[in-house]
């Protein structure tokens, strides 16, 4: 237990702008007063936002799941099939990605995010031939995508090194990287949830090497697989180090761990209090990162809300289609009007923004507000016709 003298003295340097060192970081996450703690990060946020602090954003985005055959079999994962399993597995021909893009741009949406499985057969050649045709049927969409782990794996496939890869990828299309496949990065826990992988240091090394080759990416975390807490405290800080070296992550974003239909049963979730003190710990440590997200599809709306006001900014993504984080027990779903209500109740005036986070629609006037039920009329017809061909997919959300 850290004496309640240092940790005030420790939040008082940080919410000046001070840097915190791991071991301060951790007794922060374990001991400080919940509200001192919130008070703290949004001190910080308020500060890095000076001007534009009563402002918080959203995006407007579709998952496109190209497959779920992957080789990695992360235990936590409820998406994947094996590449044996024929009855499971299915992979999405280029015409029907190429439906769902038209249908992100009729809807409003900026961005997709290309998510998939590590398929045995998907070498970076596969990438180079989707990305080229995304960007130029749709040139207006930002291709945010994918993440170190398929660039690993791509590589591999293909026979290529990683710098090749990234540069090939990223001059088909590709504009910048998800932070997918971070989960845990410290050694232990990683072993436990995704033994398949590449290690946490190579997980940032080819992040580090794409932010040189001007990729930039955002960075994640999953919590809540059975990790201590200095483990959590520990992936921050393998992610500030390399910020402090490439400045590439442009937004660091923790998410909890589903239980349902994987291989992790019984593990303990993380808990709301958990979630908002990584949230504040986020803003307080990762001095160098400049945006945290609050992420409402796996904690809730209300949640999500909350981490407004313990140093978040963002709140991510209306999502035009998710199936990978529902495949596992994630229920919470939200339209465009929800999340701009939310963010308007918390307080902020919500704004629509671009992946690189420059605001696209400040919505300062409730009168201005968009009217969404077209929309809505749109996307349920949509989630009929997706429904038919994969019974998995469904439409989670509207413009």
């Amino acid at each position: 237990m850290t004496e309640k003298a240092d940790l005030q003295s420790v939040l008082d340097r940080a919410a000046a702008g001070g840097r915190i060192t791991p071991e301060e970081a951790l007794g922060l996450y374990r001991d400080a007063p919940l509200h001192a703690l919130g008070t703290a990060a949004d001190a910080v946020r308020r500060r890095r936002y000076a001007g534009t602090e009563h402002i918080a954003t959203y995006i407007i985005e579709r998952n496109i799941n190209y497959t779920n055959v992957c080789v990695t079999a992360c235990k936590f994962c409820a998406f994947y099939a094996a590449p044996k399993d024929k009855a499971k597995g299915w992979t999405r021909d280029l015409d029907d990605i190429l439906r769902r893009c038209a249908e992100t741009v009729e809807l409003g949406g900026t961005q997709i995010m290309f998510q998939g499985g590590h398929h045995p057969d998907f070498g970076v050649e596969y990438y180079e031939k989707h990305f080229a045709a995304i960007k130029k049927e749709f040139p207006q969409l930002v291709i945010h995508s994918l993440g170190a782990s398929e660039v690993e794996h791509m590589a591999r496939i293909s026979g290529v090194s990683v710098e090749e890869a990234i540069t090939r990828i990223h001059e088909a299309g590709l504009d910048s990287f998800a932070g997918a496949g971070a989960e845990l990065l410290p050694a232990r826990p990683r072993k436990a949830i995704a033994p398949l992988k590449e290690s946490g240091e190579r997980w940032l090394e080819i992040m580090e090497i794409a932010h040189g080759l001007g990729v930039e990416s955002t960075s994640t975390m999953l919590m809540g697989t059975g990790e201590t807490n200095a483990e959590r405290i520990e992936h921050l800080r393998m992610i500030r180090d390399v910020q402090d070296r490439t400045g590439g992550f442009r937004a660091f974003i923790p998410y909890t761990y589903q239980p349902e239909n994987n291989h992790l049963k019984g593990r303990t979730q993380a808990t709301i209090f958990e979630y908002l003190r990584m949230i504040a710990i986020g803003r307080l440590f990762m001095d160098n990162i400049a945006h945290i997200q609050g992420s409402w599809l796996t904690t809730g709306k209300e949640i999500g809300q909350l981490s407004l006001h313990y140093g978040a900014d963002d709140l991510g993504s209306i999502m035009l289609e998710e199936n990978v984080v529902s495949s596992a027990g994630a229920k919470h779903r939200s339209n465009r009007m929800e999340i701009i209500d939310l963010i308007r109740k918390a307080g902020r005036v919500p704004a629509q923004r671009a992946t690189t986070y420059e605001h696209l629609v400040v919505h300062d006037d409730p009168a201005n507000d968009p009217v969404d039920e077209r929309v809505m009329s749109h996307i349920s017809s949509t989630a009929i016709e997706g429904g038919t061909a994969h019974p998995e997919l469904k439409i989670l959300a509207s413009n």
